[in-house]
This record gives C-alpha cells, sequence and structure tokens, in this order.
C-alpha cells in the first residue's frame, strides 16, 4: 500500500524555532533571540489572549456562532458582504479553498520565483501544474505586471505577494488594476496579503467590486499576533462567494482562534504598536546592518550576506536566529525579521560580528 506519486512535491520549510535550536545548542530558549519566521514580536494582543482564556471552557462546542460573528466582524471592516469573507485556517487555508474552487487537474497556476512555497504546494495538492515568473535580484525584485505578463500563458490562478515574502518588495496599485484587466477572463489573480497591515500601501480588498477575478488573502498570524492559532481569511468578489460553501472545510477555523481573532481586530492600538516597531526596525537595519540591503513593506528585512548557510548558523550559535533563504532560492541571503528595539539591535550586533569575522577569515568556534 502506497499514497499516490508525491515526488513532484516538496515539503515545506519553515524558520526554526527557539526551542529546537536550544536543544541542539544545550542552551536556555530564553537565551536566544528568534527572528526567523517574521513573528510579532510583541506577541498577542491582550485583549485576544482574555478571549482566548473566555473561549476554554466552551471548546465542546462546534464554532458556528464565533465563526458567524468573525465572518461578519471582517465583512464590516471592508465594507464587504458577509458571504464574500472565506474564514479559514491561516492565509494557506484559504490558499486551499481558492485551489479546490477553481483548478481541474491539469489545470497551471504561476507562481512567483523566488516565493511562498506553499502556492505550488497547493496547487500541486490539487493536480495541478505549477510555472513560475521571477523576481530578479539584479532589479531589486520589482513587481510590476509586466513580469508577471512576461511569463503569462493562460494560468487558470497567478498569484502576487505584496509585499512579497521573502524580499519585502510590492506591486502598486496601477500595476495589480493592469494585471487584473490583461489576463483571461477565465485566470484568478490571488493577492496575498499577509504583511497587508506593514505597509502603506491600500489593500486590493477595495478592487473587488470592480473586478471578479480578483481575489485577496489575509492572516492574523502577522501584525496581529496569532500565529500559534493558524487564522485567515480571502476576500472574494460577490459574484462568486457562494462557492465557499462547497469548498469549506467544516469547523476549520477553531473557536478559540475565531474568539481570538474577533478580539484582535478591536484592538487597534496593539497593531499600531506592532506596526510602528516593525517600520523602526526596517529602518535600523537598513542603517546599520553591514550588508546590502532591499527596501522592505513587511515586518522583515532582506540582506545579502555572502554564505548565508554559514552567516545563519554562526548567529545562531551566537544567540540569535535568522532565515537562511537557501531554499526561497537565494544561498547568498538571509531574511531577518523585526524584533522588538532591543532584539533588532541585539540581531544587528550579532551578525555584524559573524559577518566581519566572515570577511577577515575567521573560522567559527
Amino acid at each position: 500500500m502506497r499514497p499516490r506519486d508525491l515526488s513532484a512535491h516538496q515539503a515545506y520549510v519553515p524558520g526554526r524555532g527557539a526551542e529546537e535550536v536550544a536543544r541542539e545548542l544545550g542552551m536556555d530558549p530564553d537565551e536566544l533571540t528568534k527572528l526567523s519566521s517574521n513573528e510579532n514580536p510583541h506577541g498577542p494582543s491582550p485583549d485576544a489572549v482574555a478571549a482566548i482564556e473566555g473561549a476554554a471552557p466552551e471548546v465542546h462546542v462546534y464554532p458556528k456562532s464565533a465563526h458567524t460573528d468573525l465572518t461578519d466582524a471582517l465583512a464590516d471592516r471592508w465594507n464587504l458582504a458577509s458571504e464574500q469573507v472565506w474564514v479559514s485556517a491561516g492565509a494557506d487555508g484559504a490558499l486551499d479553498y481558492l485551489s479546490r474552487a477553481f483548478l481541474e487537474p491539469g489545470d497551471r497556476v504561476l507562481t512567483p520565483n523566488p516565493g511562498f512555497a506553499y502556492y505550488p504546494m497547493s496547487a500541486r495538492y490539487h493536480h495541478g501544474e505549477v510555472a513560475e515568473y521571477g523576481l530578479s535580484k539584479a532589479d531589486d525584485f520589482a513587481q510590476t505586471a509586466d513580469v508577471v505578463l512576461d511569463a503569462y500563458d493562460g494560468e487558470r490562478i497567478v498569484y502576487v505577494t505584496t509585499p512579497h515574502n521573502p524580499t519585502g518588495s510590492e506591486m502598486g496599485r496601477d500595476d495589480i488594476v493592469d494585471l487584473l484587466e490583461s489576463v483571461a477572463d477565465d485566470t484568478l489573480v490571488v493577492v496575498d496579503e499577509a504583511y497587508g497591515e506593514y505597509s502603506e500601501k491600500p489593500s486590493s480588498i477595495d478592487l473587488l467590486s470592480e473586478h471578479d477575478n480578483l481575489a485577496v488573502t489575509r492572516t492574523f498570524s502577522k501584525a496581529f499576533g496569532l500565529a500559534g492559532l493558524r487564522i485567515g481569511y480571502a476576500a472574494v468578489p460577490e459574484s462568486w462567494a457562494d462557492a465557499y460553501a462547497r469548498v469549506n472545510t467544516p469547523f476549520a477555523a477553531s473557536e478559540v482562534a475565531c474568539r481570538a481573532a474577533l478580539a484582535a481586530l478591536g484592538d487597534e492600538a496593539h497593531v499600531e504598536k506592532s506596526v510602528e516597531t516593525a517600520k523602526w526596525a526596517r529602518q535600523y537595519y537598513r542603517d546599520e546592518l553591514d550588508a546590502e540591503t532591499w527596501p522592505s513593506g513587511a515586518n522583515f528585512v532582506l540582506a545579502s550576506v555572502g554564505d548565508a548557510s554559514a552567516v545563519a548558523e554562526a548567529a545562531q550559535r551566537r544567540g540569535v536566529i535568522v532565515r537562511d533563504t537557501s531554499s526561497f532560492g537565494l544561498p547568498e541571503c538571509i531574511r531577518v525579521s523585526c524584533g522588538t528595539r532591543e532584539e533588532t539591535r541585539r540581531a544587528v550586533e550579532v551578525l555584524n560580528e559573524v559577518i566581519a569575522d566572515a570577511d577577515a577569515g575567521v573560522p567559527e568556534a
């Protein structure tokens, strides 16, 4: 007995966790500064924590009302009909719902390279095929409609990430509109705004009333600090929003996650604090890190450090965990999440020491 042929599938490679690294190095997790997974260094809103505690006695009940309440709150936030909000277990759950709704076996999707590994993974899970468009380091990973359209060949789904992971680059509103108006009528453009709260650009959600070939995905994992609860959503046009009922996994978003997300939505001050910290940290990295970096609209910065694997390992041994982006096809770069001011300063100090030692040929102990 064997599963179907999964040889074309690649496993998702997450950033390393503090507990995992601590065990490997024989350290206390509290000694480590983890800046590898773009998590919110301020944690969740206190209101969300209270909601989690309050929901605990009710977890024996399926989350129908909580799911409805969160859906309605998001619809109100974005001036949508409730049917247009597809709540899911993380934004990757929403990506799966869209694949279920649109892909027939053999349909192609167009994904960015480098980019989020789950786009091609979701397509292949649903028996789709994958093509890529390149974001060039030589062009500072610029995202334009022309870059996408040069590779476009009638794919059923086209993915755009803005702000982009792992580079931080963004696609402007005019280019998104150009892309929506240039692709075939049966092509869905998915704009992934997982880091949207950190960006100063407007969300593409307000384009849904004008374009029925658009879906926008968002998450509570980043600015809202709820990564461990796996809660996200898609916003879709009203004309085909009823597909959700046919592709939704029953009760995929938990009672606890829905209640926490609902509370987090109401704590605007916590999100503002998180966004402001990331804005400060991005600038600090660009000013103080002894490596080439790129402008970022997210809560991380991409830096060119030479041998990324060696730099990441050396920094890790000194207590700072960053993301080696070799798995993104950028073996010369690391991605450094925005920490608190103290964490960010520590990361820069350690990374500058590691980079200086590497440049001087000093062997790592």
